[in-house]
């Protein structure tokens, strides 16, 4: 999701940059405020779902739940896949994909792993082989954009990579989450696609695309309320086997393919009500990098408290705190004085690199003006300085 630091110039020009990695500021006349709007929302709903997570037994919760993972995923790795498109087999990007994902997964990996095992949330297990929690999406990431430049050739590779993803649930692939990472490739696909010349994303502002979008949600909402009776929640993370969730392979390939469709007219939907005026929560589109790797330590430590408890006791009141709480993280997390703390622990090697040149770039400091002049100060005999 990036190529350092800012957004895109075009709304139909991606740059190399997704919404997970942003992690620097640039000109806001460099940036366009509807895809800044939409990597903060949905980085700020990736905070939203891994809390509503550890109340999701409630009627309520699993129902909100159900709805947000519908779309939400399949909406992250879509505007990851249209901001990656101006990724080459080049050192420019390759260099790109190893200081700002795979560096900050080695760092984070272990640290949120230990992390999880002292608050005993964590069994004993492979680091940095087999992602913990939300670092999947890192290694995820870069495998995504190494074969941004083959995927992004033609519309024919689409229907692959769909049939790839129905039969990659026929394995459990946890070594560097290549089931998410196959399973989830259509949409990356697909946000590569709609960045090509000609095409473009235009279109999903337009007004009749809007209400219809209004529309889709509502029956999205009206769909996660019986997820139970078709599917299980399961199949939205795409990284569970068929056998694993019960279901013979074909009918959990139609199954999948259904929440596929659904998922992909959801993101699709959820974009074109994102707003397209700059505001403050727009100017925070250059955190997510930061509000996606460190939430964690924070979302986690909830799980072993008595709020999960309480909340479920209140369900109502309860998510809705929940929710509130969530996006006061992120948004916590993603304000200036946060942020420009926090960016050098998840990009380390560019931000080093930056000050480095600056501070080589930088001017000298002139000479005082008194410099090599008589002091005007002036000294009596026998009275010492005048005051």
């Amino acid at each position: 999701m990036q190529s350092g630091r800012g957004g895109i110039t075009s709304a139909d020009q991606p740059a190399d940059r997704s919404p997970s990695t942003t992690t620097g500021d640039r000109s806001d006349l460099a940036r366009d405020p509807w895809l800044d709007n939409a990597k903060m929302a949905l980085v700020t709903l990736v905070v939203v779902g891994h809390a509503v997570e550890l109340i999701q037994d409630t009627y309520l919760g699993q129902w909100f739940y159900n709805f947000l993972y519908f779309w939400h995923l399949p909406a992250f790795v879509l505007v990851s896949g249209y901001l990656s498109a101006g990724f080459g087999w080049d050192r420019r990007h390759l260099m790109g994909v190893g200081t700002r994902l795979v560096v900050p997964y080695l760092l984070f990996e272990p640290a949120l792993y230990w992390y999880r095992r002292m608050l005993g949330l964590e069994p004993q297990g492979p680091v940095w082989l087999v992602p913990h929690w939300a670092m999947w999406f890192l290694p995820a990431l870069a495998m995504w954009r190494l074969l941004a430049p083959l995927l992004r050739r033609s519309w024919v590779l689409l229907p692959l990579a769909v049939l790839a993803s129905l039969v990659a649930g026929l394995w459990p692939w946890d070594v560097l989450a290549l089931s998410r990472v196959v399973g989830l490739l259509p949409f990356f696909a697909v946000g590569l696609l709609l960045a090509r010349p000609g095409l473009g994303i235009a279109w999903l502002r337009t007004w009749w695309v809007r209400i219809t979008a209004i529309g889709v949600l509502l029956g999205i909402c009206w769909l996660a309320r019986s997820t139970d009776d078709w599917a299980r929640t399961a199949f939205f993370y795409y990284d569970v086997s068929y056998q694993d969730l019960g279901w013979a392979p074909l009918p959990a390939m139609w199954i999948r393919l259904v929440v596929m469709t659904v998922g992909l007219v959801g993101a699709l939907a959820v974009l074109a009500l994102m707003p397209t005026r700059r505001s403050w929560f727009s100017a925070m589109g250059a955190a997510t990098m930061v509000v996606y790797l460190w939430h964690g330590f924070v979302v986690q430590p909830l799980g072993v408290t008595s709020w999960p408890s309480w909340a479920m006791a209140h369900p109502a009141i309860g998510l809705v705190l929940t929710i509130l709480g969530a996006v006061g993280l992120a948004l916590t997390l993603a304000c200036p004085p946060v942020r420009h703390r926090l960016t050098w622990t998840v990009d380390p090697i560019t931000n080093w690199k930056r000050a480095w040149s600056i501070r080589r770039t930088a001017p000298a400091r002139p000479a005082p003006e008194s410099a090599g002049r008589p002091s005007a100060t002036l000294v009596l005999p026998g009275r010492g300085q005048r005051r």
